[in-house]
């Protein structure tokens, strides 16, 4: 078991940002990892649980012990008894490492109050034996002083001349040069980063987004009135514009993620936000001051920009002390913003070296794909395999930003389908930056060119060239004959189009993969521990047993393609031959002729679901089972079955499930739900992508 003790150069570096992204990043790496904050801190304000511990709990789903009160930790070093309150401590820490890989313990963070935070912290690393590693954030101070800061800090642990001093963790760095030229001049000024054993561990650029509030955090603190909530769960403030000058003048301040602050009798300001809002700009807000009631003929005229999701909130005090409030708003990450916490630690991760920190933590007892582990695996599988993946939605907004991501992160070359006016319309509503690279195809230019090969496929089905030009209407089957041609590598629909909609043209035109007789479908679930697989639940209304066969060694083949060892469960409501019945024959035949096809292939069955769940109870039920309590892969005996068990679980477990992915195609097709998120669009885009990199080979 292992310890990282990350203890911070000052106040305000960031360091709860810093633990989310070492979780995820140890994470990614297969360990099981475990979270303690060992004395909590509360910020002014604060009433609930521990920020660090309860943000952990919420983004990773890591439960850590409470963290000691200050007032105790301050009764304890005052009566001086340290050591009563390390031990006190290490028992907690026993708690957090249990079953543990790797634990990150959070260091106090020094301030006005606790100046004996550098004490308490020297104290914590050597009583847990931990790996001590520095957090700093350059403030308004010369790179000079920054080292100098980072230098005194890593002295107090015993310099980089002892071995548990690993290194330093930069964040919020601002560099108009970029993160190379920043990190040469560092390397210059500081003597301890030339030290062979004194590592520069991660390197956190700042991200206005980030650090971007949603709306309802600011009307909280500033305690503001709430004239229409509209969207401002959501929505979030990048930029603060006070209004004081001509109307003219501030059109071109009104962009997405702008809180636009004016007092309340400003009714040409009001009209000119409103008015930008009707036109699809999603600002932050409006924000009435002055103790000014905006009029309610005025207001009645905004009504739809109030009915579009336009946030209006008013608060008394006057233009300066309200622009002076908001610069003064607590900048931490509110408890219950997940979405904030997941795109932190995200980034903070993929800035972090941690090849390095998983190699120091040695080999784990048992290597697990995590759902952050499998995430991550796939976004760097999907940029290996280098697609093209072609997105016949091309105009609906969640689609044009997955795709928008997908390019700029390399996850995959994406081709959206659709005039590129309206691309662009939809963009700039939704505040969307369209990357360079981005293809956008319009249906109408290109159609033609695929009525006469449309016409060779289905030439044994009758089909004439009017015929295929009408199908060809539907930018489905216009995506679909671009794959047939192998102008792209994937597919992937279904954000408004049916399942059938997607499949249908897909069966016609692609056609199954040798050795195959069906299209079926698997969902990865990705639970707290582990990630499963379930098929099928979406395409096989009631599978025979030659069927049910079949799709089991379709979704074995799936979770290996995706690092998952397969170990299947044929289910049923019985346990061996413990039942009888039809369904019960044909989940045991399906068995037999899984075997038969894959001798080297762990499948049992008939195993009910508990039985192939939970290890104690597959002991019981199935003591002589190589699946039973530890299955991988689980094959439901009809969609019924599988499509209410995936969403019971996906719902009642607050669980993500990536999917549908199509299998048994001889080029991947893949269908979206229609309540898809971005995140969903983005990920279905990169399994897709991968699939084709595995088909080729």
């Amino acid at each position: 078991m292992h310890t990282f003790f990350i203890s911070p150069t000052g106040f305000g570096v960031g360091l709860t940002s810093i633990s989310l992204g070492l979780v995820g990043a140890l994470e990614r790496a297969g360990l099981k990892v475990g979270f303690f904050k060992p004395i909590a801190q509360p910020h002014q304000g604060d009433a609930g649980p521990e920020r660090s511990s309860e943000l952990v709990a919420r983004t990773h789903g890591l439960h850590s012990p409470k963290p000691l009160a200050l007032a105790h930790v301050e009764r304890r070093l005052g009566d001086g008894d340290l050591d009563e309150l390390l031990e006190e401590i290490i028992s907690l820490y026993q708690e957090a490492a249990k079953d543990k890989d790797v634990v990150i313990v959070e260091g106090m963070v020094p301030t006005r109050q606790a100046s004996y935070a550098a004490r308490v912290n020297f104290h914590l690393a050597k009583s847990l034996d931990a790996d001590v590693i520095l957090v700093s954030a350059q403030e308004q101070e010369s790179l000079g002083e920054l080292c100098d800061r980072v230098e005194i800090q890593a002295q107090q642990f015993g310099g980089p001349k002892d071995p548990k001093v690993l290194g330093v963790i930069l964040n919020k760095i601002r560099s108009d040069d970029g993160l190379d030229a920043f990190t040469a001049r560092l390397r210059e000024q500081s003597s301890l980063l030339r030290h062979p054993e004194f590592r520069l561990l991660g390197c956190i650029p700042w991200l206005d987004e980030l650090n971007a509030p949603r709306t309802r955090d600011i009307a909280e603190l500033l305690g503001a009135r709430i004239l229409n909530a509209g969207d401002y769960e959501q929505r979030r403030m990048m930029k603060i514009v006070l209004c004081a000058r001509a109307v003219a003048n501030t059109v071109q301040l009104l962009k997405p993620g702008t809180l636009v602050v004016t007092p309340g009798d400003r009714d040409d300001i009001i009209l000119a936000a409103s008015l930008a809002a009707m036109n699809g700009m999603p600002l932050a807000g409006l924000l009435l001051c002055s103790d000014f009631a905006p009029d309610p003929r005025i207001m009645e005229l905004c009504r739809g920009a109030l009915q579009s999701g336009l946030p209006v909130m008013t608060v008394s005090t006057g233009s300066y002390d309200t622009a002076t409030n908001l610069n003064r708003l607590n900048k931490e990450i509110p408890v219950d913003d997940k979405e904030r916490a997941e795109k932190v630690a995200d980034f903070v991760a993929s800035h972090l070296d941690h090849d390095w920190l998983a190699a120091r933590c040695g080999n784990p007892r048992e290597l697990r794909l995590s759902p952050p582990a499998f995430r991550y695996q796939l976004v760097q599988q999907a940029k290996a395999a280098n697609k093209r993946i072609v997105l016949p939605e091309g105009a609906e907004p969640r689609t044009v930003q997955a795709a928008a991501i997908c390019q700029a992160r390399g996850i995959a070359r994406c081709v959206l389908l659709a005039k590129p006016e309206e691309v662009r319309s939809v963009a700039q509503a939704q505040g969307i930056e369209l990357p360079p690279g981005l293809e956008i195809l319009d249906p109408d230019l290109i159609r033609e060119r695929y009525v006469e090969p449309m016409v060779e496929l289905r030439k044994g089905k009758g089909l004439n060239a009017p015929m295929a030009s009408a199908q060809l209407e539907d930018t489905v089957v216009l995506g679909t004959m671009m794959l047939a041609l192998d102008e792209v590598d994937g597919l992937v629909s279904g954000a408004v189009h049916t399942t059938a909609n997607t499949i249908r043209p897909a069966l016609q035109l692609i056609k199954t993969a040798p050795g195959y007789n069906l299209v079926s479908s698997v969902f990865f679930m990705l639970l707290p521990d582990q990630v499963l697989v379930y098929g099928d639940c979406a395409v096989n209304p009631d599978p025979n047993a030659e069927q049910l066969a079949e799709i089991a060694l379709q979704s074995a083949s799936s979770a290996q393609a995706f690092g998952i060892p397969p170990r299947v469960a044929m289910l049923s409501y019985s346990t061996g031959d413990s039942g009888s019945g039809e369904e019960v024959e044909k989940v045991r035949e399906a068995t037999r002729l899984a075997r038969e096809a894959n001798p080297e292939l762990l499948v049992d069955g008939p195993l009910q679901y508990d039985a192939a769940a939970i290890e104690s109870v597959g002991r019981q039920k199935a003591p002589n089972s190589p699946v039973a309590g530890r299955a991988t892969v689980f094959i439901f005996p009809d969609l019924n079955t599988g499509n209410t068990t995936y969403k019971a679980v996906q719902r009642s477990a607050d669980c993500i499930s990536v999917g549908p992915m199509l299998q048994g195609l001889r080029k991947p097709v893949n269908d979206l739900s229609r309540g898809a998120l971005v995140d969903d669009i983005v990920f279905t885009i990169a399994l897709t992508a991968i699939q084709a990199a595995n088909m080729r080979h």
